[in-house]
């Protein structure tokens, strides 16, 4: 596996990011436990996340992906392992379900702290 450095930092990430947005409605749980196996066993240990996933969205499938992370991060204890991006969902028609504020501080926060309990982490970096 390739590996680059993010700028200023010491931080190593495979230049192969796992992307997640599908886990919690086309793939299960156990299915996302997989392919994160997998992955680290390759060597990637950049995944991409977002509060919005599972894709399509919807108020059933909010958090779902990160719920999933979380559970895989408690049942192997890797977090350490892992260099975990994330977004969260601005304000329009496809996330009226989750706020309607945009980006705004509350907003920030809200989703952060939303996103590091489904991950089960109070880690923003490792």
């Amino acid at each position: 596996m390739k590996y680059t450095t993010l700028p200023t930092t010491d931080i190593k990430v495979s230049k192969i990011c796992l992307g997640t947005m599908t886990w919690g409605k086309q793939n299960t749980e156990a299915d996302g436990h997989k392919q994160m196996d997998y992955a680290l066993e390759q060597g990637v240990n950049f995944f991409d996340t977002a509060e919005l996933y599972a894709v399509p969205a919807s108020k059933e499938t909010y958090g779902k992906t990160e719920e999933i992370i979380g559970t895989w991060f408690k049942k192997t204890g890797n977090r350490d392992k892992v260099v975990l991006a994330s977004k969260i969902a601005g304000a329009g028609p496809y996330t009226a379900h989750i706020r309607e504020n945009g980006f705004a501080k509350e907003a920030i926060i809200e989703a952060v702290e939303g996103s590091l309990k489904r991950l089960q982490t109070d880690n923003l970096s490792m």
